[in-house]
């Protein structure tokens, strides 16, 4: 087993789903742990795990392996002395004479897992990722520990903006999908919320805070993901929307809004980041139980010998699908679904209209 790419408070706890599941199933079942993701993998770094390595651990965050960030796009190049990292991967595999390569991640850790499929490896992975972007599942681990914790950063900030009549904005996570900060901006009751996927007009932002002033509400709450975009910079190509970010005066997307609202509306702006708290603490009950349902679901497929697969929650069931259909593909918030139309019509803005 190994976890691989950013952290979530229920890896863990989807480990010992794996781990018990095949500890009752097997008498003679060995479980090796690669340290700090393919990283372990690469350069045979690991652990023989124990029976009592997984006792205690279904609710502590973080992961008992250790993880790091392999780029995808990289793992065809050679580290910096020059090692093949998918031959040292698979060399390793082949050394230990594994039946097969459970892998914890997300979107990029996927691609990998898919890629060392290709290459002729066993492999069963689980959805992990606080963003609730992979393609293919309903839910992935992880996403509502996170939502817990930017819920209650919102909630926080609430009562800070009621006393001094601010607008604050909380920057959530979320570089390319907003699942994250629009599941938070609902549950902590922002009145705008700002996603990679609907382009924001400032004018139309600065409208609706206006217009809550002009109603008598003496502060507003504006959550926004990291990728948050706008009309204007929508337009630009990827070249030129980079170029821009590297030039840009302001440490984050959140503070640029903040700076041109208050200088639109004269109104006193406040920006809250609550960063890598999202990743960390306890895993929610909601993670818990599903990470030990996804967790026996991998342990069952190991047991059949059904190989290049992803366990993935569909309509409430857990069930799987090949990993050659999630790997690569993100799954976006889309502006014309239900739960934004229903955003909408409690009255909050997405800067769109």
């Amino acid at each position: 087993m190994l976890t691989s790419g950013g952290d979530c408070q229920s890896l863990n706890a989807t480990m010992r789903g794996v781990a018990k599941a095949l500890y009752n199933m097997f008498d003679d079942v060995e479980i090796v742990g690669f340290e700090e993701g393919y990283k372990g993998l690469m350069y045979a770094d690991y652990q023989i795990l124990k029976p009592g390595d997984f006792s205690g651990i279904l609710t502590r965050g973080g992961t008992i392996l250790g993880t790091s960030r392999q780029p995808f796009k990289q793992m065809r190049e050679p580290d910096e002395n020059g090692l093949d990292k998918v031959e040292a991967m698979k060399h390793t595999y082949r050394k230990l004479r594994l039946e097969c390569l459970v892998v914890l991640g997300g979107n990029g850790s996927q691609k990998t897992a898919n890629l060392l499929r290709e290459e002729g490896l066993n492999i069963v992975s689980l959805p992990k990722t606080i963003d609730n972007d992979l393609w293919g599942t309903d839910m992935t681990f992880g996403f509502q520990s996170a939502v817990n914790v930017a819920t209650n950063a919102i909630d926080c900030i609430h009562t800070t903006a009621a006393s001094h009549g601010r607008v604050f904005i909380v920057e959530i996570m979320g570089h390319k999908v907003g699942w994250l900060t629009l599941h938070a901006g609902i549950a902590g009751g922002a009145d705008i919320i700002l996603l990679p996927e609907i382009p924001y007009d400032l004018n139309i932002v600065c409208d609706a805070l206006k217009k809550r002033s002009a109603a008598g509400k003496k502060f507003s709450i504006i959550a926004v993901a990291e990728g948050a975009i706008s009309k204007e910079d929508a337009a630009l190509s990827k070249k030129e929307l980079k170029e821009k970010k590297k030039n840009s005066l302001y440490p984050s997307v959140a503070y640029e809004i903040g700076a041109k609202i208050s200088q639109a509306t004269g109104q006193e702006v406040r920006v809250t980041v609550p960063g890598h708290m999202q990743r960390g603490g306890e895993p929610c009950p909601y993670d818990r139980v599903l990470s030990t349902r996804l967790g026996a679901e991998a342990a069952e497929l190991i047991k059949n010998g059904e190989y290049g697969y992803m366990v993935v929650v569909k309509n409430n069931e857990i069930t799987k699908i090949p990993l050659s259909e999630t790997a690569g593909k993100l799954k976006y918030v889309d502006p014309n679904s239900s739960i934004i139309k229903e955003a909408k019509l409690v009255g909050i803005s997405f800067g769109d209209q």
